[in-house]
């Protein structure tokens, strides 16, 4: 609606800043000129204005950033259901989702799933009934994935799936077979050095209720392995439920039925990792194991840090940097942008050898407690 007060150039230049959303995007004079729908003399013009006047800046020569932060007129309600809670891993994700999603101003509505196929199904309902903007899902069971996904396509709800891929949603987690592929070569160096590449058992610790994508961390380790560790024994697959009880259960079991001596130890994550060291402990036979987890989670960092381990190191996935990566996905999404499907989480390697560099902030907290991760 027109009014006799309006400034035409002021009109411009404010819907010209409207085009920079945030401090993360930049434009090119084309770009502005088309998404404005103005000519391009006048384009620049508000342009070179803006930057003169310190609301842009040029950076890489021909593009522009913004120096300001717009509030949004309307604030996005954002559903977050998380795996679980008093874990370190899911714990970290979520202080890492509120903190992001305060940034962007996002009204988060958390809910906690519990490890549990019934209250993320029911959690699922809820975010769909109270007609979030987006909603985040966070939980463990492969199985869940259509009933979930489809539910939240159906209601039009976009939504981003953390480690579990689920139909329609955008997926964002780890590059598992990248990550399967380097535990496998961290674990081929291990027995090269302490047994001259000699290899009588390969351990896979699983867990079945996440499925087939967190399994192609094992697929490419085992992969790995047998390609540099032709004679490598055979591979024995034990199912666990991703926590350190069931796999210290699990592998205490399995070395009274085996007279394997060297072993290669690979997991879907740190606490399992640690519950089947513990069992070779308890045994008197960890001198005769090599293993590598996943997460590097603070038990995990305390154990690479022990002189006498046998866990050689642990792929971090830095979950404390899961929340600003998944809120700047959310925010292009309900604000329109194409998004690429899948987006994956960084990761390294951490040993012995760069565990205080990385992680060098360990010891100025205390102790944890274990949990999944």
């Amino acid at each position: 609606m027109q009014t006799p007060y309006k400034l035409e150039t002021v009109s411009r230049a404010c819907a010209v800043l409207r085009l920079f959303q945030d401090d993360r995007h930049d434009l090119t004079l084309a770009e502005v000129t088309e998404m404005a729908g103005i000519e391009k003399t006048i384009a620049f013009r508000i342009l070179h204005t803006l930057e003169t006047s310190g609301f842009l800046r040029r950076v890489d020569g021909h593009r522009y950033r913004t120096n300001l932060t717009i509030r949004n007129q309307r604030v996005f309600r954002i559903g977050y259901a998380a795996q679980a809670s008093n874990t370190p891993f899911s714990d970290a994700v979520t202080r890492g989702i509120r903190a992001a999603a305060a940034k962007h101003e996002f009204d988060l509505v958390e809910l906690d799933n519990h490890y549990s196929a019934r209250s993320a199904i029911r959690n699922a309902e809820t975010l769909i009934a109270d007609r979030v903007d987006l909603a985040i899902e966070f939980q463990t069971y492969e199985r869940l994935a259509p009933r979930i996904g489809a539910g939240f396509t159906e209601a039009g709800i976009p939504l981003i799936a953390i480690d579990i891929p689920h139909p329609g949603a955008t997926f964002f987690g780890i590059d598992n077979f990248r990550v399967g592929q380097l535990i496998g070569h961290t674990l081929v160096r291990a027995a090269t050095s302490l047994w001259h590449g000699e290899v009588d058992e390969i351990v896979l610790l699983e867990e079945a209720a996440a499925g087939s994508l967190p399994r192609l961390r094992l697929a490419g380790a085992e992969r790995t392995i047998r390609e540099a560790l032709p004679g490598a024994g055979r591979t024995v697959h034990l199912n666990t439920r991703g926590d350190f009880e069931t796999a210290q259960n699990a592998v205490r079991r399995h070395l009274r039925n085996t007279a394997a001596k060297r072993t290669l130890l690979a997991s879907i994550n740190d606490p399992t990792i640690l519950g089947a060291l513990r069992a070779f402990q308890e045994a008197g036979r960890q001198h005769l194991c090599a293993a590598v987890g996943v997460g590097a989670v603070p038990e995990a960092r305390e154990e690479i840090r022990r002189t006498d381990s046998r866990l050689i190191g642990s792929v971090a996935v830095f979950p404390e940097r899961y929340g600003q990566a998944i809120m700047e996905i959310a925010h292009d999404i309900v604000h329109g942008r194409k998004v690429p499907p899948a987006h994956y989480a960084e990761h390294e390697l951490i040993t012995a050898q760069n565990i205080n560099s990385v992680y060098a902030a360990d010891f100025l907290v205390g102790p944890v407690l274990l949990g999944r991760g």
